[in-house]
């Protein structure tokens, strides 16, 4: 399984981005997706989630408002649109497939609960 994000970049603060992550070689619609970020010398944080179908969404309270995660399975690719970007939003984001049966109680906050991850996109957030 193989995952591959795009769209990040320089924005001003205020700005808005869509992230894409695009997953080959596994049955996408089978999978949990999720965004997480890390910012240098810092760990792993989630951002959102979204359950097989799309039926249920999960965001950190850091982003919810601003931030909307949908799919659509039949390009096998999850998105994340990014609103009202803030300098604090500056990491790198990374997306991933969950298995977790369990996704809807876990809601997907853990990296342990994910099997494939792509190797991230950078998005810096200018004041």
């Amino acid at each position: 399984v193989q995952l591959v994000e795009s769209g990040g970049g320089l924005v001003q603060a205020g700005g808005s981005l869509r992230l894409s992550c695009v997953v080959s070689g596994g049955a996408f619609r089978r999978y949990a997706m999720g965004w997480f970020r890390q910012a240098p010398g810092k760990e792993r944080d989630f951002v959102a989630s979204i359950t097989w179908g799309g039926s249920n969404t999960f965001y950190a309270d850091s982003v919810k408002g601003r931030f909307t995660v949908s799919r659509d399975d039949a390009k096998n690719t999850v998105y994340l649109q990014m609103n009202s970007l803030k300098p604090e939003d500056t990491a790198v984001y990374f997306c991933a497939t969950s298995i977790n049966s369990n996704f809807v109680a876990t809601r997907g906050l853990r990296p342990l609960e994910y099997d494939h991850w792509g190797q991230g996109t950078q998005v810096t957030v200018s004041s």
